[in-house]
C-alpha cells in the first residue's frame, strides 16, 4: 500500500475530503520526524511507539579502499508495535 492508497481508503471510510486527509497525514509525519529529531519519543496506546535508538561508535570498513572508517555514535528512528497490534496482525494473517 502506498501513501495515495492510504489517503483514498481513509477518505472513503470517513467521508473526509482527500485533500484534508493528505494535509492531516503530512502534518502527522512532520510532527513524528520533528519529535524524534528533538529526542522525544511518541507513544500511541494500542498502536505502538516511535522511538530513537542509540547506536554506539564503531569501526567500519571502506571496501573499495580497504581502509578503516570510524563511524561515530548516532541515533536511528525505530517503531515498536504494541502487543495488541502484533496480536491483531498475527491472527488476521493466519485467517487468510
Amino acid at each position: 500500500m502506498r501513501k495515495s492508497d492510504l489517503i483514498n481508503n481513509i477518505s472513503d471510510k470517513t467521508g473526509i475530503p482527500k485533500v484534508d486527509v493528505l494535509v492531516t497525514l503530512e502534518t502527522m509525519f512532520k510532527e513524528v520526524k520533528e519529535s524524534l529529531a528533538n529526542g522525544h519519543n511518541i507513544y500511541i496506546r494500542g498502536f505502538g511507539s516511535f522511538i530513537t535508538k542509540k547506536r554506539a561508535a564503531k569501526i567500519g570498513r571502506n571496501i573499495k579502499k580497504n581502509t578503516a572508517v570510524e563511524i561515530p555514535e548516532h541515533y536511528t528512528p525505530a517503531f515498536k508495535p504494541a502487543k495488541e497490534f502484533v496480536t491483531d496482525v498475527k491472527t488476521k494473517r493466519r485467517s487468510e
